[in-house]
């Protein structure tokens, strides 16, 4: 019958779930997606994945990800940790040897950047 899918045949082009909104967030090699989803029963979940861009010694390019799937009843204690991780993140900065919230650490002078001043993700 058209429409429906029987669970057996589904492959790579049939979906089990519906995708409502994705939101991208590109950082130097890194990309994180945020999709929120929806299962069949109309339950929400998100899925957070990292794709990092990686450059082989050949020339080949390649995407390594990662994905985290995030249910409904779990979204506020991922919120909370979420929320007081970041919180000490900023408490922690500038002290102890911590890089301040800066983007180039604390009193930086644009005339001393070293190898172009960048900092990578890599590097945290």
């Amino acid at each position: 019958m058209e429409g429906e899918y029987n669970q057996s045949n589904w492959g790579r082009n049939d979906r089990r779930e519906e995708d409502v909104h994705t939101i991208a967030v590109k950082a130097g090699k890194r990309t994180y997606f945020f999709d929120i989803r929806a299962t069949r029963a109309k339950d929400l979940y998100l899925t957070i994945t990292e794709s990092k861009r990686q450059t082989h010694s050949s020339g080949e390019v390649t995407y390594s990800k990662h994905k985290l799937f995030l249910y409904k009843e779990d979204f506020e204690k991922f919120s909370d940790g979420l929320r007081g991780s970041l919180e000490k993140i900023s408490e922690l900065q500038g002290t102890d040897g911590f890089q301040s919230g800066e983007p180039n650490g604390p009193g930086h002078n644009a005339d001393e950047s070293e190898a172009g001043g960048e900092v990578r993700f890599e590097d945290l």
